[in-house]
């Protein structure tokens, strides 16, 4: 599931899935206890689940979380993993993309080995402008390689603009 900000994305994807089984609600978000308004967007999120879904926060140990997933399993999102993965390698003026692109990788082979119904929800950035900054460039480029690649082993691919959903694949 590809999106622009604020897109609708993240509903949509969990819209996909039961609200009266058990889910694996997997979170990349941090939580900044110095940033009250991100703080109310995860427990916005957190608040709309069914109470049969089982949230677990994952950072750098996604492609662990994924290949173990049993049962359906909602990632949410990508871009935000991404994130936290180009933080931890210090990679955001280019130094550490190695690591980066093991995790990446790792990810992709998680979800191409799982037997489980994966629903990824990511970020596209490919349709706005070239971003100013070094990191914002190195960001999106990274993001798009790594949205590439997942999409290559997803059997659809959706995408979602001003909530509406357009089948890719």
């Amino acid at each position: 599931m590809l999106g622009g900000a604020r897109s609708g994305k993240s509903a949509h994807a969990e819209g996909l899935l039961p609200a009266d089984e058990e889910v694996l609600y997997v979170a990349t978000g941090r939580r900044d206890p110095t940033d009250p308004e991100w703080t109310a967007r995860i427990d916005a999120h957190i608040a709309r689940r069914p109470h049969t879904w089982r949230t677990v926060e994952a950072s750098r140990e996604l492609a662990d979380v994924v290949r173990a997933a049993k049962g359906a399993t909602l990632v949410d999102d990508v871009a935000t993993w991404l994130t936290g993965v180009m933080d931890a390698a210090g990679a955001w003026e280019g130094a550490g993309l190695d690591l980066v692109r093991r995790e990446g990788a790792m990810l992709v082979e998680a979800v191409a080995a799982t037997e489980a119904r994966v629903v990824l929800v990511s970020s596209e950035v490919g349709l706005g402008v070239v971003p100013h900054t070094r990191s914002g460039r190195l960001f999106r480029d990274e993001l798009g390689a790594l949205n590439t690649a997942l999409a290559q082993r997803c059997d659809e691919v959706l995408l979602l603009v001003a909530g509406i959903p357009m089948r890719l694949r």
